[in-house]
């Protein structure tokens, strides 16, 4: 079945792209809100560094296992037979965090926002795309990438601000943010996003819900992104879960804004670096991005052992950049090969494996805090990390078998005849930032997908179409 790239938008559906990008900054701004209050619900629960990293595993979960069916439901369906119901379970996350009297409850609000922020990773950033014409394709990416960090980073900043400024902190601060995802829900519900196609055959319906992957000529590709992005996004991971505990601990402060400013700083240096970084080589992004994410676990050890706010706050800042340019150079990697009827699954796989790691590390270190110290748990994480985000990088420069997209606005697009997964090439090879690789011919009798001009529909979340420029000469 062909697939259609969407209609030209004119006049004030222009608008309707930025407009678009306020119900993902709403929702991402659910996601990080909880941090700076885990240090007064630890107070009032009383629960261990090992339950708080728990909690945010939690939010991992809901949010990976929307990834693996939000993505194949919103281009089958629509975006807004996803989006509408991801708003109603994140506000009634809100509601449950704002009454939250026992980790039992956390646990629930946290996952319920984990599946909130899985549905506009996939299909609220993808809306932002289906708004845009031909023509505003890398600035529909670029808007989608700086809403979804920049409302992470405001989240938090928000939270510590209110939970130290007026009454009642933690339900005041979620009382605010049932107001933004209720004027999200308006902007929605209106949003004029263009029809979906025929829903498939009702015996595919089983794979509505799968892992999400690569074409199999792209898998090296999605593993040499996740080889540098999984241990910076697991860098950051750390600075949100335990980074009020640190603060409180080891810095003998137990300021909620200053808290909150933290995860803020972070957020807003990877949304920074991505408009700064925007025509640099994939390769310099990612080798960049592992030596940024190096230098923030050293920097977060020395913190801890000298009880500095400023090393941690330049630990956070270090780690934002590494995450922003690791996502940005994977993302783009991906978008520049990786068919359009593919593309967001390809991007889901590499935000799933990203957030895996995320989860994972953040939990470990937290139970080796409560059995050692946080001096330990700290030292052996940043060790860990570094270990893997080095390990990332030395196959980013070996190169391998994978191909890897120039950034400036030189990005290789996908040929009008390609199949899923199988790019068109008519015996030649493809050359994308120094790295090689031979593509395979399209078989005989293969289905045309979208132009290339749509590939931005496919739900890329970051900027991805940012890079979708002019064709790289061979």
């Amino acid at each position: 079945m062909s697939a259609s790239a969407p209609p030209t938008a004119t006049g004030p559906r222009r608008g309707w792209m930025w407009l678009a990008a306020w119900p993902v900054v709403a929702v991402l701004a659910l996601s990080n809100e909880p941090a700076p209050l885990y240090v007064l619900w630890q107070d009032r629960l009383g629960f261990s560094a090992a339950a708080l990293t728990a909690v945010y595993a939690t939010y991992i979960a809901g949010l990976l296992g929307t990834l693996t069916v939000a993505g194949t439901l919103s281009d089958r369906y629509g975006r807004k037979p996803v989006l509408l119901p991801g708003l109603l379970l994140g506000l009634l996350a809100s509601a449950l965090f704002a009454s939250a009297h026992s980790v039992p409850v956390l646990l629930v609000a946290r996952l319920l926002s984990g599946i909130a922020v899985g549905a506009f990773l996939s299909a609220g950033m993808a809306a932002v795309s289906d708004l845009a014409d031909r023509t505003q394709k890398r600035t529909a990416g670029l808007i989608a990438s700086s809403s979804m960090v920049g409302g992470a980073a405001v989240g938090p900043l928000l939270a510590g601000l209110l939970s130290e400024l007026v009454p009642g902190p933690s339900v005041t601060v979620f009382l605010v943010q049932i107001g933004l995802l209720l004027a999200a829900f308006a902007v929605v519900v209106r949003m004029p996003l263009p029809p979906r196609a025929a829903p498939a055959a009702p015996g595919t319906a089983r794979r509505l819900v799968r892992v999400p992957s690569a074409p199999r000529a792209n898998r090296g590709q999605l593993l040499l992104g996740l080889g540098v992005f999984a241990p910076a996004i697991a860098a950051t991971g750390f600075v949100l879960s335990l980074g009020p505990t640190l603060l409180a601990d080891l810095l003998h402060t137990r300021s909620r804004i200053l808290s909150g400013a933290t995860i803020f700083v972070l957020f807003a240096a990877a949304t920074g670096i991505q408009f700064a970084a925007r025509r640099l080589r994939v390769r310099t992004d990612l080798l960049t991005g592992a030596a940024l994410t190096t230098a923030s676990m050293a920097v977060l050890v020395l913190a801890v052992r000298t009880t500095s706010v400023p090393a941690l706050v330049a630990s956070a800042v270090l780690a934002g950049l590494g995450q922003g340019l690791t996502q940005l150079g994977a993302l783009t990697m991906l978008s520049s090969d990786v068919p359009a009827a593919r593309l967001a699954e390809a991007n889901a796989a590499l935000t799933a494996g990203g957030y895996l790691l995320a989860g994972a590390l953040p939990v470990a270190a937290g139970a080796l805090s409560d059995a050692t110290s946080l001096d330990t748990a700290s030292a052996v994480f940043g060790a860990t990390v570094a270990a893997l985000v080095l390990t990332g990088a030395t196959a980013v420069l070996r190169g391998g078998a994978t191909g890897a997209g120039s950034s400036g606005g030189r990005t290789v697009r996908a040929a009008p005849g390609t199949q899923d997964g199988a790019p068109a090439v008519r015996g030649t090879r493809d050359r994308q930032d120094g790295l090689v690789r031979a593509r395979r011919r399209r078989p005989a009798g293969t289905v045309h997908t979208a132009a290339p001009a749509a590939r931005g529909e496919a739900g890329a979340a970051t900027a991805d179409a940012v890079r979708a420029g002019s064709e790289q000469p061979e």
